[in-house]
C-alpha cells in the first residue's frame, strides 16, 4: 500500500467517524432513548433492616436507589416503601402481605424483569425461605441486606444492593427460586444461613456452597438447587389470613418436656424439635412430645447441628417419621434447619395437609 491511498483510508475513515459523531450530537435522544428500553426493568420493595438504618433516621427505598452507584447502567429501577423496621419486627401477617405484593407486581407489570427485597440480615433466612414457598413467578426475587449501616465506615450496602439489582436482571437468575446477594455471593434461600453475628461473610451455605458470585465482569452460576419453589410450588396465599402458630424448641442437656406441653396449651399447631444430632432428645422431652403428638400437634424433627439430614422413619420410634399416633403426626425435617422447617410447617398446616402430605412436602421443598 502507497502513501497516498493510506493517506485516503485514513481521511475516509476520519470522515465516517466525524459523521457518527455528528449524527449523535444531532440526536442525542436517540441514543438514550435505546439504552432504556433495552435495559430490564427491576423494581426494589423495601422493608428496612441495618442497610437503612443511619444515624437519625432510615433511608427510603428512593434513596436506597440513589446510594447505588451506576445503578442506571444495568437496570430502569424503581422503587417501592412496603415497611421499614427491623427484620424481626416484621409480622407473619406483613410475610403474607409482601408475597403477594410481589405476586401482583409481577402480574400487574408483565414487562417486570425481576424484584429486589431489602431486609434486616437477622431474619432474612425466614423471610427469604418464606417468599421462595410463596412467590409464584421464575422470574428473579433476589433478598439483599447489609451487616454495616450506612452511618458506619466500610458500609457495604450500596455495593450489595448494586449487586442484587444485576442479579435480579440477569436472564441466568431465572427458575432458580429465591436468591440471597451479599458480599459478592448467590446463595439460595432455601440453603443459606446467618453464621456470624458480624462478620460480612456471614450468609453461607455451608456443605452446598454458592449458587454463583457477581463479578466486575459479569454475574456468574455454577449449580442450582433441585427442590421445589416458587412457580412450582403449591402453597397459595393470595386468600390467607394468618398463619399457624408453629413453636421450635431446643434440645439441651436435662431439658424439660414441660416447654413443649406450655407450647401445645397454649395454641401450637405444630412443634420442630431443633434435635441433639440426628434425632437426639433430653431429659423428659420425650413426654412433652408424646403430649404433643396425642393432642393432634404435628411435631418435626430437625437437627440443631446446622447441617445433615433426618430421615423419614419407616416404622415406629421415638421420633422422626411420618406414622399416625393419636391423632397427630411426627414428621422428618430431612435437610431443613430448624428456623426454615417452622416456616414450611406453617404453609403446611394452612393447606390443610395431613401426616403423609406434611412428610412429603419435607421431601420435596
Amino acid at each position: 500500500m502507497n502513501r497516498r491511498t493510506f493517506g485516503l483510508r485514513v481521511a475516509l475513515g476520519f470522515g465516517l467517524c466525524v459523521t457518527g459523531l455528528n449524527a449523535a450530537v444531532a440526536q442525542p435522544g436517540a441514543v438514550a432513548q435505546a439504552s432504556e428500553t433495552t435495559r430490564p426493568k427491576v423494581r426494589l420493595i423495601a422493608t428496612g433492616g441495618t442497610i437503612s438504618n443511619h444515624t437519625g433516621g432510615r433511608l427510603t427505598a428512593d434513596e436506597l436507589l440513589k446510594s447505588a452507584p451506576a445503578l442506571d447502567r444495568y437496570v430502569r429501577a424503581e422503587g417501592e416503601q412496603f415497611a421499614n423496621v427491623a427484620s424481626s419486627e416484621l409480622t407473619l401477617t406483613q410475610w403474607l402481605e409482601l408475597a403477594r405484593r410481589i405476586n401482583d407486581a409481577f402480574r400487574q407489570d408483565p414487562e417486570l424483569t425481576g424484584v429486589v427485597v431489602t431486609s434486616g440480615t437477622d431474619t432474612l433466612e425466614e423471610t427469604a425461605y418464606f417468599l421462595n414457598l410463596t412467590i409464584r413467578t421464575d422470574k428473579p426475587v433476589v433478598v439483599v441486606g447489609s451487616m454495616r449501616n450506612p452511618s458506619t465506615v466500610g458500609y457495604e450496602g450500596a455495593a450489595n444492593l448494586l449487586e442484587a439489582f444485576r442479579v435480579a436482571a440477569e436472564p441466568s437468575s431465572r427458575g432458580k427460586g429465591v436468591l440471597v446477594v451479599l458480599n459478592d455471593e448467590i446463595n439460595a434461600a432455601r440453603e443459606v444461613t446467618k453464621t456470624d453475628a458480624l462478620r460480612l461473610q456471614t450468609f453461607q451455605s455451608r456443605g452446598y456452597g454458592v449458587l454463583g458470585v457477581v463479578d466486575s465482569d459479569r454475574v456468574v452460576y455454577y449449580r442450582t438447587g433441585l427442590k421445589r419453589h416458587t412457580s412450582q410450588s403449591e402453597f397459595d396465599v393470595s386468600s390467607l389470613k394468618e398463619l399457624p402458630r408453629v413453636d421450635v424448641i431446643m434440645v439441651y442437656q436435662g431439658a424439660s418436656g414441660d416447654l413443649i406441653k406450655a407450647a401445645v396449651d397454649r395454641g401450637a399447631k405444630g412443634i420442630i424439635i431443633a434435635s441433639a444430632g440426628a434425632g437426639a432428645t433430653s431429659g423428659t422431652q420425650r413426654d412433652g412430645i408424646e403430649y404433643a403428638v396425642q393432642k393432634g400437634v404435628f411435631v418435626v424433627t430437625s437437627t440443631r447441628t446446622g447441617s445433615g439430614r433426618i430421615a423419614p422413619s419407616r416404622g415406629p420410634r421415638q421420633t422422626g417419621g411420618d406414622e399416625r399416633t393419636d391423632g397427630g403426626y411426627r414428621i422428618s425435617a430431612e435437610d431443613l434447619a430448624p428456623l426454615k422447617a417452622r416456616v414450611l410447617l406453617m404453609l403446611a398446616i394452612a393447606a390443610h395437609a395431613d401426616g403423609a402430605a406434611v412428610q412429603r412436602m419435607f421431601s420435596e421443598y
